[in-house]
């Protein structure tokens, strides 16, 4: 994973790094809902993001923002391929909405985001919503079932058995 980290923040208490991933994702949670509860619905996003990443900072965890990730598409790397609203403790991506609803693009967003940067679970959170619960979305990238069936079919069979049926 590279990361290019432009406004990188740190607690000035430094704590434990937190081991499981559902207390982490939680403790982002419960930060988005203080931030909800203060500011309530309808603002920008980046101001959103930016109040998200201050509590989340004051509950001692890593937070970047605007993460710029590469792209390699075949040998061609592409610099700032996207940028992902929110790294926390280089573990979870966090995307920040404040839209009408969440759409299914806005979740294929955030797999990609997952995909690409090598993370496995990534949090969509809308806050344009009268409860925050219903902007809620928890995203795990699991390896494709396809190409995971293919490989293990080959390696049970052996190389180009599996197409021929010998």
């Amino acid at each position: 994973m590279a990361f290019e980290e432009p406004q990188r923040r740190r607690s000035a208490e430094v704590t434990k790094p937190v081991a499981d991933d559902n207390v982490l994702t939680g403790q982002i949670v419960d930060a988005a809902v203080a931030v909800h509860r203060a500011l309530g619905p309808g603002l920008l996003e980046s101001v959103y993001e930016q109040c998200l990443a201050c509590e989340i900072e004051m509950r001692g965890l890593t937070v970047s923002r605007q993460v710029v990730m590469d792209v390699v598409y075949r040998d061609l790397r592409l610099n700032g391929g996207f940028r992902m609203d929110l790294l926390v403790d280089r573990r979870v991506a966090v995307e920040v909405k404040a839209g009408e609803r969440l759409l299914p693009i806005h979740k294929a967003q955030l797999l990609t985001y997952l995909k690409l940067s090598g993370l496995k679970l990534g949090l969509l959170i809308n806050f344009n919503v009268l409860h925050l619960r219903d902007g809620l979305r928890r995203v795990i990238q699991t390896p494709d079932p396809l190409r995971f069936c293919a490989s293990a079919v080959q390696s049970a069979v052996g190389p180009g058995q599996a197409a021929s049926g010998n």
